[in-house]
């Protein structure tokens, strides 16, 4: 070290300075003056002054006092019961300790509220042995934070060896400070489910008090559409436990070994006399196929993790930021096949996926909710890297009409993509909603309204695309002209009309055909009538009068969507002022 002093200091204060700074600082030191002259210097020798006596570092260790906390926590994280633990092999799961590893390995970053309840079980407090049932760590609920997949998250894990992974009060506490923690953060959040329910013998300070459990589902309100919730579940979560995976944005079931329901088995049997498995009431297939309230099945809990892996990569960390960006791929088949894939019959069944596959980048594609309402696909992709939203008809399914559940299922995909900017592809082919007696009873018109309000509603920047038939309102629903798309893109085969033709000419003229006596005459004049009609609703009639923005050629589709999706990616969009609207 070079200490800089005036010319006028003397050779004996510079030595003072010299030796004091080579002290203090443990560094040799050198005294020069403006000029650079040196006058006086001092080494350090690695010794102690006169008045400080200390160890070496090489003898300090941790006390008696560290010692004992290391043994506690240690007892902490071995969890409940060894009986417990030696139960979960058999049902298909990790101990909480070990699914945590799991997940983020050596990115595990801390933990909150390891010693939470801890004067209520441990040996120096309860004298709880290994076995009791009594053992009590961490309350059976661990929180902290990770990274996941490069991304900052918070998370909770339920430890089922405790007391089922029941929730109690400190439980609860930890898990509110989580979930407020992350609306001052804006990190998605994980929830790794495991749990039973609250700790009924123990409600007494935490099921209806301002802060208690109840509070959970607030702060799962106020979270939503401002992070992403993603929960996964392990094993049953049954009454206030289900409200946690509904709530989220997206919910991952294990299959074989987990469950969601409002009330368990035994309950149901209590209230209703109903006698019912778990798996029956409230298993992956229930809420895959029936409910809708499972977005993914894993197979296993290795599964479970990838799926979550997968769905991140296309959300942004909150709804300031944008979806993040990847290197492109081309599609995994060519889009010169797009338009030998889409029959030109209206009424002829197709893969939707076939054209999906010539149209985003490859391996890109993840299905949510595919069980359900299955006759509309709801999809995260991406094209040249850029996250999307696609929702679109299955016309092999029911024919890519729309039923009660595809249209709520599509609702709600829309909103989410909405709430995170992720911009929306529509590819319809569709003969519109589906009418009859019983989808009336099933709420076709209330989850239709829903459908076309996400749709009207929703800000992100919007492409649809019509593939083949757009009749009735099937062509509200997904985005047509009149819904503020950035673009109606038309492809050859496309038509859009209240109804397809033999519809239409059933109703018009009926009458008129039926009064023609001659099959042949009456087959001929149906036929030009039919004809006629299509003229009218042809793609080429709508491009014409500028209805739809532009007819592009199959093979193009994939490049045009490219260009579009980046042109308006930074488009702003402004909604009426007001507080909300009144449609859920």
């Amino acid at each position: 070290m070079r200490i800089r002093v005036s010319t006028d200091t003397t050779d004996a204060e510079a030595q003072a300075i010299a030796e004091a700074m080579a002290s203090q600082y443990r560094d040799d030191v050198t005294v020069v003056t403006d000029g650079g002259e040196e006058i006086g210097s001092a080494s350090y020798d690695g010794g102690t002054d006169a008045t400080t006596e200390s160890e070496p570092d090489s003898e300090l260790g941790p006390t008696a006092r560290e010692e004992t906390l290391l043994d506690e926590i240690d007892d902490i994280l071995a969890g409940g019961p060894e009986k417990y633990k030696d139960q979960l092999p058999d049902q298909g799961k990790l101990f909480v300790r070990d699914r945590i590893d799991l997940w983020f390995g050596d990115d595990f970053l801390f933990e909150d509220g390891k010693f939470a309840a801890f004067d209520d079980w441990h040996p120096d407090g309860a004298n709880t042995a290994e076995d009791d049932d009594d053992r009590l760590p961490a309350d059976g609920l661990i929180t902290g934070a990770a990274e996941f997949e490069g991304r900052d998250v918070h998370f909770m894990a339920n430890d089922y060896t405790v007391k089922r992974g029941s929730m109690a009060a400190k439980g609860v506490e930890k898990f509110l400070r989580m979930q407020q923690r992350a609306l001052k953060t804006g990190k998605p959040v994980l929830y790794l489910m495991d749990s039973s329910g609250g700790r009924i013998d123990q409600q007494t300070g935490f099921f209806a008090n301002r802060e208690g459990i109840g509070k959970y589902y607030y702060n799962h309100s106020m979270l939503s559409g401002r992070v992403p919730q993603i929960c996964v579940l392990y094993g049953p979560c049954i009454a206030g436990a289900a409200y946690t995976p509904v709530f989220a944005d997206f919910t991952v079931m294990v299959r074989d070994v987990s469950a969601m329901a409002i009330a368990s088995p035994r309950m149901v049997e209590m209230v209703t006399g109903e006698r019912i498995d778990l798996q029956e009431l409230g298993g992956p297939d229930v809420h895959a196929q029936h409910s809708g309230s499972a977005d993914l099945i894993a197979e296993d809990e290795e599964h479970a993790r990838e799926l979550v892996a997968q769905l991140i990569g296309y959300l942004p960390n909150n709804s300031d930021e944008t979806p993040p960006r990847s290197d492109g791929q081309a599609p995994a088949a060519s889009p010169d096949g797009i338009d030998a894939v889409v029959p030109q019959e209206p009424n002829k069944g197709y893969d939707m996926f076939d054209v999906i596959d010539r149209i985003v980048d490859a391996g890109s594609t993840l299905e949510l909710r595919s069980e359900y309402g299955p006759e509309i696909i709801t999809a995260f992709a991406r094209i040249d890297g850029r996250p999307i939203g696609i929702v679109a008809n299955q016309p092999a399914h029911r024919a890519g009409a729309i039923f009660p559940d595809a249209a709520e299922k599509a609702a709600e995909f829309i909103w989410t993509c909405d709430a995170y900017d992720i911009p929306l592809l529509y590819l319809c082919d569709t003969p519109g909603f589906m009418a009859g007696s019983q989808v009336e009873k099933d709420g076709i018109l209330e989850q239709g309204k829903k459908m076309i309000y996400a749709t009207s509603s929703a800000t992100v920047p919007k492409q649809s695309v019509v593939v083949r038939k757009a009749y009735g309102a099937g062509i509200y629903a997904m985005s047509g002209p009149a819904y503020d798309p950035e673009s109606v893109i038309g492809l050859p085969s496309g038509e859009i009309a209240i109804m397809g033709p033999e519809a239409a000419i059933n109703a018009v003229y009926a009458r008129k055909l039926a009064e023609i006596d001659d099959e042949e005459e009456r087959k001929r004049m149906e036929q030009e009538l039919r004809e006629e009609y299509r003229e009218d609703i042809d793609v080429h009639r709508m491009a014409s009068e500028v209805v739809i923005d532009e007819i592009v050629p199959p093979s193009d589709l994939r490049e045009e969507l490219e260009a579009r999706f980046a042109f308006y990616e930074t488009v702003e969009k402004d909604l009426p002022d007001k507080k909300h609207g009144t449609v859920l």
